[in-house]
């Protein structure tokens, strides 16, 4: 007999024996488990768009929203205007001696050299000042993005021409370009935002063409050409959404810079005419009085100042909010 005890159903009785069904026999060997590591739960955010993620970096610029802010301010009172001021804007008074008295609390900023309300005129100028602003950016804008689109999309003959026109707006000066435009139409509130907006459509339009140079080169631009699209469709679906940020950037700095230039052109008397109140005409007429009664220049000269500084403000920030370069 062999030395090696024997399980009377064969086994081994020294031979180690894996685990035991209910019924006593051993049960087939198994796989050895593997213990997979825990995946962390990663939460989905949500995908934002071009310009979801502009206005979060927007938003993050706090001098940007400062200038928003202060443009918001004065949009909403010069629309409000006739329900709230107490003060005629072009009549004087009815108080004696009201003739340039200092602030008070009848009169905030106080009163002109014949006795009308500053605080109200400085009100109604601002819906002048903003107006001319923004009629003249839309003029030049109609004006540049047609011009701009064409020149930089179809190039040649067309590109060259345009160029060459605006070559000749930007060799005057440009402030004596629009009091000689100001003279063959006349001053007035209306001409004063015309003789802007024609004079502003040369920068819009080298913006735009540079950019769309920049844009019409890229692969999707030539697959829908050879997917046969018009050129319209190319321009207005693939090109201009992708270059027109710079144009938004420029078009929002330009409004500071035309109510800068109807301030000068009223103060030198070829803009609005009174008893309209602006700006650059209260300047104008408060030039004589500025140590007498200094009120009369410091509140319309602070107004052009934050205004026109509250669009550069935001035009800056725009400019950091649109550039896909900027990482949050």
């Amino acid at each position: 007999m062999s030395a090696d005890r024997q399980h009377p159903d064969g086994g081994d009785l020294h031979t180690p024996r894996g685990p035991l069904d209910a019924g006593g026999h051993e049960l087939q060997d198994q796989p050895p488990r593997t213990l997979v590591p825990a995946v962390p739960e990663v939460t989905a955010h949500p995908s934002r768009t071009l310009w979801g993620d502009a206005w979060m970096r927007l938003r993050k610029n706090k001098l940007a929203i400062a200038g928003l802010t202060w443009i918001t301010f004065i949009i909403i009172v010069t629309v409000s205007a006739d329900l709230w001021v107490p003060q005629n804007f072009a009549e004087p008074t009815s108080t004696e001696f009201a003739s340039m008295q200092a602030p008070s609390a009848d009169h905030p900023f106080g009163t002109d050299r014949i006795g009308r309300d500053v605080f109200s005129r400085v009100v109604y100028g601002a819906r002048v000042s903003l107006a001319v602003g923004i009629l003249a950016v839309s003029i030049s804008l109609v004006i540049g993005l047609a011009l701009g689109s064409l020149s930089g999309y179809y190039g040649g003959l067309l590109d060259a021409f345009v160029m060459r026109t605006a070559d000749i707006f930007f060799a005057f000066p440009y402030t004596l370009f629009a009091i000689a435009l100001l003279a063959v139409l006349g001053p007035s509130y209306r001409n004063v935002f015309i003789a802007i907006g024609i004079l502003g459509w040369p920068s819009i339009a080298r913006v735009l063409r540079s950019s769309i140079l920049s844009v019409k080169e890229n692969e999707y631009v030539d697959a829908a050409r050879a997917m046969g699209a018009s050129d319209l469709r190319i321009m207005l679906r693939h090109i201009m959404p992708n270059a027109i940020a710079p144009i938004i950037v420029y078009g929002t700095m330009s409004i500071g810079g035309a109510i800068i230039t109807e301030a000068a052109l009223s103060y030198l008397g070829m803009g609005v005419q009174p008893p309209t109140p602006s700006w650059g005409g209260m300047l104008s007429e408060a030039k004589a009085l500025m140590i007498p009664a200094p009120w009369l220049t410091v509140w319309p000269g602070f107004a052009i100042l934050t205004t026109v500084l509250s669009f550069v403000l935001m035009g800056d920030g725009l400019r950091d909010a649109l550039d896909v370069k900027m990482k949050d």
